[in-house]
């Protein structure tokens, strides 16, 4: 199958997968692509560099004033000259530089104890968030707020009410059983995104269900519940409790501002047993391919662009969230390694949306693409065949033919060969991967995408198509 979370045929350059692209078809005399507007002369590369289509003039910042020196404190222990020495530091006896001092001291000890007193009768108490002083221009959390702001009691008070588990009830074949086959239980957890009732969760957490059962952090139990979409290439699945309102819901973050480094709180079923269980850690990775499998081994997927947590996501935490330190979801808890202790991964949220919105405004369960096959850029690859850039999507195949006949990519004019670097202004790679940001949109939309074709860095717009 595809790797992961990538609609297009990809191959990353750190874990070789064999990806199962879309069928293209053989090439057929198509109308005249599109033409790709070239970007001003002033967005030519310079040095190898991708420079953006339209750069913003750069003014000089104005010279800071300086400050001026404060007035001399007669009073300062630093403007009394210890004559014995004739340096600038209080005399070892007597006189009103040692009084001063002292009542200083005084005065210092009397306001340790107040706030020693202050920070105790306070300890634990969540405290709101200035999210003006931590959010990007989109108006999500930008990664400089720390757990210590808002306590982790304040921020999984505010998202476990969201948080559910998912019992499913699914058949196996038993050659023990007199009918051949019987039934087994499994768990899981979710995150209910909408008040009407709508869930994500993990795609391997339902699959081969024949019934799904919801659980409320409440303890209520909703049996109503039907599967409304599965993402074809990654571990995502789309659920909807039927008639329901007004139920809590979590925030839903933005996963291309997010840093190495990062605090981060892992919510879920853990075990199926211990529901709502938290776990902290930090973001120790971003960008991960891996091969997630279930116990037995016999069901894999390659998974890429993954956020790499040491957050522990234990057995039934799958598809239950990660959390920033605002709250926000940033990911759907998907894998933990086998092999080491302390790595778990997790799909970033923003891959989820495109598919999302779809169910929500159009009713269907539909995919963007783009009908590209491309090589995630990483330096190494970037080395080997001289290009220009070490991040980026690089059109190309092996060979074989990698742009889709009479799809988005060759109606926009994209060619073999192309290195797209930016889509909608978001540069591929330090954001995620091509697949993640044409994921975050809706098939119909048309998107903007900068490339570089030889010495030339150019513009095109792309109307996403459906993935089928």
């Amino acid at each position: 199958m595809d790797s992961g979370n990538t609609p297009e045929n990809t191959n990353s350059g750190q874990t070789p997968v064999t990806p199962n692209p879309a069928p293209i078809v053989p090439p057929l005399k198509a109308p005249a692509p599109a033409q790709p507007t070239p970007v001003p002369a002033a967005a030519q590369p310079v040095a190898a560099s991708v420079q953006p289509a339209k750069p913003a003039q750069v003014v000089p910042a104005p010279a800071k004033p300086e400050a001026q020196k404060p007035a001399t404190d007669p009073y300062d222990w630093r403007n009394f000259k210890n004559e014995s020495t004739g340096t600038n530091a209080p005399k070892k006896s007597g006189g009103s530089g040692a009084i001063l001092i002292a009542i200083l001291a005084l005065i210092i000890s009397f306001a340790s104890v107040g706030i020693s007193a202050w920070q105790m009768a306070t300890q634990g108490q969540p405290k709101k968030v200035n999210k003006s002083q931590t959010t990007n221009e989109n108006g999500y959390y930008s990664g400089n707020y720390q757990f210590e702001e808002t306590t982790i009691a304040g921020v999984v008070e505010r998202v476990a009410p969201a948080v559910v588990s998912i019992v499913t009830e699914t058949r196996v074949s038993n050659s023990y059983s007199y009918y051949g086959e019987s039934y087994a239980q499994a768990a899981g957890t979710g995150m209910i995104v909408t008040s009407d009732g709508y869930i994500l969760t993990n795609k391997h957490v339902i699959e081969g269900a024949r019934k799904i059962q919801v659980i409320m952090d409440s303890g209520e139990v909703y049996d109503d519940v039907e599967i409304v979409g599965k993402d074809p290439l990654n571990d995502v699945a789309y659920l909807k409790i039927k008639n329901v309102s007004d139920l809590p819901t979590v925030t839903l973050g933005d996963s291309k501002y997010l840093a190495v480094g990062e605090p981060v709180l892992a919510i879920g079923n853990a075990l199926g047993a211990f529901q709502n269980s938290v776990t902290s850690g930090i973001i120790s990775g971003l960008g991960r391919s891996i091969t997630a499998a279930d116990e037995d081994g016999n069901n894999s997927e390659e998974l890429s662009d993954l956020i790499q947590t040491d957050a522990a996501i234990n057995p039934g935490n799958s598809g239950g969230p990660l959390v920033n330190a605002a709250g926000e979801v940033i990911g759907i808890n998907s894998a933990a390694s086998t092999d080491y202790n302390n790595l778990g991964f997790s799909i970033p949220i923003s891959a989820t949306k495109g598919m999302l919105n779809s169910i929500m405004q159009n009713g269907k369960a539909v995919r963007a693409y783009v009908g590209i096959a491309y090589q995630n850029i990483t330096p190494e690859i970037a080395n080997e065949n001289n290009l220009p850039v070490s991040s980026g999507a690089w059109i190309s195949n092996s060979g074989r033919a990698s742009i889709a006949t009479g799809g988005p990519a060759e109606k926009a004019g994209l060619k073999e060969g192309d290195i797209i670097t930016k889509i909608d202004g978001v540069e591929i790679g330090k954001a995620g991967s091509l697949s993640t940001l044409v994921s975050e949109h809706m098939a119909g939309e048309t998107v903007e995408f900068e490339f570089i074709r030889g010495n030339d860095t150019m513009v095109t717009n792309v109307t996403l198509g459906e993935y089928k």
